[in-house]
């Protein structure tokens, strides 16, 4: 008869573990043999458990793809929204459009904002830019039946082989993080900056700057346009003006602005008699600036390029941007100074515009 024990094994004084060995006696004093019975091994399924029909994984967790999101621009942004219900809600979240804003953007948050993030994020990408709203038939690229000439013959630049037609090129996004802001037609300012108080027609000619004090805080995109003679508007003329363009982003998304009512006016101008080296347009963050990156700007040396070289270039800080555009010898350039300022209660300036043409 056989009989069926179980032995502990305990290895020394202390044991190693408890090992259950199943061991077979044969009687009459047989020796002891291991049983050749064989015992069930529990394994785990190969299969993921989140792909079991059961399975405890939401593929619907807001956490997860709020993650995703922060890697979509706004384009994949709208088609990952268009899937289901689910991902619409969670894509039109204003934490959404907000942190893709200010990361394509590259400027901190402001302090405030008065529309949704998600159309603040469309019109600051969808393309559109000043000219798009107002006095089209002055922009050269919304001008369709305008001459050839005047895409060959850029009157600044001065470029026979100029090899696409340039009629407006995005600068970028800085920050102002004070109402007060210094306009220049050069990027050397001068020992002695103009005041609050000083009359601004006056020291934009006699120093080529002025001072705003008005100006509204936050997020403003800058612009460089290309834009017909505003003299004349004879699609034959190949006068140009360069203008660094520049406005809140809040701006388009304005009921003034759509309906008209807010416009640009005179601030100063400034007439150069003599062979102008450069046509320069800079706007800087008075608080800001004596920053390192504002100082960067102001370096022509680092960024404008040998006095040959005639391509338009510009310069971009959190709290400054400039543009530049090296001249032949010509005989003079006009710089105009022009601000637009919001009505009712606020009444601060949301665009600034700098622009230059040869005489």
């Amino acid at each position: 008869m056989r009989s069926e024990v179980r032995k502990e094994s305990m290895g020394g004084q202390q044991s190693r573990g408890a090992q259950t060995t199943e061991l077979k006696e044969t009687r009459g004093g047989g020796e002891i043999q291991p049983s050749s019975k064989r015992h069930r091994i529990c394994r785990c399924s190969p299969r993921s458990a989140f792909l079991a029909r059961h399975s405890c994984f939401n593929w619907y967790e807001e956490d997860v793809w709020t993650e995703v999101a922060k890697y979509l621009d706004g384009s994949d942004l709208v088609r990952l929204g268009l899937t289901n219900r689910w991902f619409h809600r969670l894509i039109n979240e204003e934490s959404v459009w907000k942190y893709a804003c200010l990361r394509d953007l590259h400027v901190p948050p402001p302090f405030r904002v008065s529309f949704p993030w998600k159309q603040l994020y469309a019109s600051a990408f969808d393309g559109s830019h000043s000219y798009s709203f107002r006095h089209k038939e002055k922009h050269i690229g919304e001008n369709a039946s305008t001459s050839t000439s005047l895409y060959a013959l850029f009157s600044l630049l001065l470029i026979d082989s100029l090899v696409e037609p340039l009629d407006r090129m995005r600068i970028g996004a800085f920050f102002l993080d004070s109402p007060v802001v210094l306009l220049s037609e050069t990027l050397t300012l001068p020992k002695r900056l103009p005041r609050p108080h000083d009359d601004r027609a006056k020291t934009i000619q006699c120093t080529g700057t002025c001072l705003l004090t008005d100006t509204r805080t936050g997020i403003w995109i800058a612009d460089l346009q290309l834009v017909r003679c505003p003299v004349c508007n004879l699609n034959t003329c190949e006068g140009t003006m360069q203008v660094l363009d520049a406005r809140h982003a809040e701006l388009f998304l304005e009921q003034g602005y759509k309906d008209g009512s807010w416009d640009y006016e005179d601030i100063g101008s400034s007439r150069i008699e003599k062979s102008a080296g450069a046509a320069t347009g800079a706007i800087f963050d008075v608080k800001h600036l004596l920053d390192p990156s504002t100082v960067g700007v102001m370096d022509a040396k680092a960024w404008v390029g040998q006095q040959d070289d005639w391509q338009p270039k510009a310069r971009l800080s959190i709290h400054a941007v400039a543009v530049n555009t090296n001249l032949q010898a010509n005989e003079g350039l006009q710089v105009r100074f022009q601000t637009m300022t919001s009505s009712g209660t606020d009444q601060k300036v949301v665009s600034i515009r700098i622009s230059q043409q040869l005489i």
